[in-house]
């Protein structure tokens, strides 16, 4: 038979805390402090600037709809069409005026 072990005496929380070296952070100077905390709020105005020019450039980038109603038979036509040929009806009308306003010079 194997004989047990011996176990280490057990530590009471007093002798825990008093063997653990003690670790305190360096405490930055006031200019150390205050450079960082103007580069934080630099970064923060940048990325403020940059998230301003992106919803800009979305702004310009969004779709602008047209509406116009379709007679029935029309309608009808435009889907056939867009069905037939696996596009959306959206395509087709936007290829439409576009080839209008090219033959007329706009």
């Amino acid at each position: 038979m194997a004989a047990p072990k011996p176990t280490a005496p057990p530590v009471s929380e007093a002798d825990a805390t008093r063997e653990r070296p003690r670790r305190s952070l360096p405490n930055p100077s006031g200019d150390e402090r205050k450079s960082k905390s103007i580069e934080r709020a630099l970064a923060q105005e940048e990325g403020r600037f940059r998230l301003r020019d992106l919803k800009r450039a979305r702004a310009r980038e969004a779709k602008h709809y047209v509406n116009c109603p379709l007679d029935y038979e029309t309608k009808t036509r435009l889907q056939k069409a867009a069905f037939d040929n696996d596009i959306k009806m959206t395509v087709i009308i936007k290829a439409a005026i576009d080839q209008f306003l090219r033959d007329n010079g706009y």
